[in-house]
């Protein structure tokens, strides 16, 4: 009970400061559900009457609410298909930015992390040089066998870890009462949404996590041209805290300071696309949050990327669904682009292909039509959510992730050239993951794989067989014991069981080889 009415009481406030700040007053009270209709004249009624309305103050309200709804708020900037891409464009205004807490707490975390004090772990350590809702950031000097240089040292915000449980346990309470209440928010999914959001946030409060996941994108983009990652120290990385290597270079959110170093702008454009497409296609694992806050660009020209709580995955067929609806838009071959989405099963059958077909076209004619500096990925997007939702299409939470990065890129990009061809931009790298992938050397591969795979199971074909053995054996004891019909039926049915089980496992092993081979 008591659980309950804590659920309520900071729910009714967190509904008053939205209220408060207009949020819900532009709302149209015919388009939402007859339950809602009061909670929605009662919210106007509170309203402040000098503040705008609607979305527009949707940011303000979510600053106000504290760290946790900050973060839920930047998670939704992730998904237009639930928030619409009007809130979605407010949201991204939203600056997870807070005081800085005092040096000497990072210092004592620090140390309770690694048992030493901080004048044994670092040469220096200075104030926090940026503080967010989770972490804040400190530059210190550390030296090893290789010498001095700088580090960049993440420490977690004290007591932040009980205060998002508390406010996400709030959120899934909510989560639950909208679907269990309102028939119309089933479609938009909030529980599998606030668990989304759950599932994220778990993996920001452990640095190690992020640290993993900074590497591994170290790895995947070692060779790749104009772009690299920080080095993670992990000697210096624990739970609570992060250090990476520092990066000195400017901010791509200061087009002025990379305009004053003589930089290619349009180049570094081409480069923040072409990177993010790579990353996406060839690895399936992608920065999900590449604004131009996380990235820098380095003395050497290169862009650097920071920040790696927040990652994208995408698995083979994803990915193929990625790169061959981008080409299918970029040659106007709408018809496949159809295909696509019917062989993925992202769009039901009781549809026609020409149907869907048509409908792409509708979206990719008028892109084409206009000049580059007229091309929005945004727009792209939300057209193409409006076609997939008349054709029942289900929403895919990692292509909804990845399709948002790909309109942050594209801003970052845009902001970089305004003139960009996005379409001449991603051809190279979209028509050689295709080359590589879906054509004769995507099949030898495929092929080789196949034959791997085949081998692994002839290798485990012997533990099979024994494991069939021991199972016959166990049965004929069991017919033995008398616990079928007679011992007879038993051993004859032993010996069925013992054939059958051969033949099975050669009808199997012979199925894989004539898969692979034809």
């Amino acid at each position: 009970m008591f659980a309950f009415l804590g659920h309520l009481g900071r729910l009714a406030r967190a509904g008053f400061v939205l209220a408060r700040e207009g949020v819900f007053s532009g709302v149209d009270p015919r388009l939402v559900p007859v339950e809602a209709r009061l909670p929605l004249a009662l919210a106007r009624l509170v309203a402040r009457p000098s503040v705008g309305v609607g979305v527009s103050r949707l940011a303000v309200a979510i600053q106000r609410l504290g760290p946790s709804y900050i973060k839920l708020g930047q998670f939704l900037a992730t998904r237009p298909d639930v928030v619409g891409a009007a809130a979605v464009r407010e949201l991204e205004s939203l600056q997870d930015r807070v005081a800085p807490f005092p040096r000497q707490t990072a210092v004592a975390i620090i140390e309770a992390a690694f048992g030493q004090p901080i004048t044994e772990l670092f040469v220096s350590f200075e104030e926090a040089t940026a503080a967010a809702s989770i972490a804040q950031v400190h530059r210190a000097r550390l030296r090893n066998r290789e010498g001095e240089r700088d580090v960049a040292v993440k420490v977690m915000r004290p007591g932040v870890a009980r205060r998002f449980r508390r406010d996400l346990s709030d959120m899934q309470f909510a989560a639950r009462l909208a679907q269990a209440w309102l028939p119309d928010a089933k479609r938009l999914k909030p529980v599998e949404v606030v668990e989304a959001l759950a599932r994220s946030v778990t993996m920001e409060m452990d640095f190690r996590i992020e640290a993993a996941a900074a590497s591994e994108f170290a790895e995947n983009t070692a060779g790749d041209p104009g772009f690299r990652v920080p080095r993670i120290d992990w000697t210096l990385t624990a739970k609570e805290v992060l250090t990476l290597e520092w990066v000195d270079g400017t901010s791509m959110s200061d087009l002025d300071g990379l305009a004053a170093r003589g930089l290619d702008l349009p180049a570094l454009g081409r480069v923040v696309i072409q990177s993010f497409l790579r990353h996406a296609m060839r690895d399936g694992f992608f920065h999900a949050d590449m604004h131009q806050g996380n990235l820098f660009v380095d003395a050497t020209g290169q862009v650097v990327a920071v920040d790696f709580g927040i990652m994208g995955r995408l698995g083979t067929k994803e990915r193929r669904f990625l790169a061959e609806i981008l080409y299918g838009f970029i040659t106007r071959d709408y018809r496949r682009v159809a295909e696509v989405h019917f062989q993925a099963g992202y769009v039901p059958n009781t549809h026609r292909v020409a149907d869907f077909a048509q409908a792409i076209r509708a979206i990719g004619e008028p892109i084409h039509s206009r000049t580059a500096d007229e091309i929005s990925m945004a727009k792209l997007l939300t057209l193409l959510f409006e076609i997939t939702a008349l054709f029942d299409m289900h929403t895919r939470i990692e292509l909804v992730m990845l399709q948002k990065t790909m309109v942050v890129v594209e801003g970052v990009a845009r902001k970089l050239d305004p003139r960009l061809d996005l379409w001449a931009t991603s051809e190279p790298v979209v028509r050689g993951w295709i080359e590589n992938n879906l054509g004769p050397l995507g099949k030898l591969s495929d092929a080789g794989a196949g034959l791997a795979s085949l081998a692994r199971s002839a290798v485990a074909l012997p533990d099979i067989l024994a494991r069939g053995e021991r199972i016959v054996s166990q049965f004929e004891g069991v017919a033995e014991r008398g616990l079928l019909s007679g011992g007879a039926v038993g051993a004859a049915t032993a010996s069925l069981w013992t054939q059958g089980l051969t033949i099975g496992v050669w009808i199997v092993g012979i199925a894989l080889v004539l898969k692979w081979l034809f």
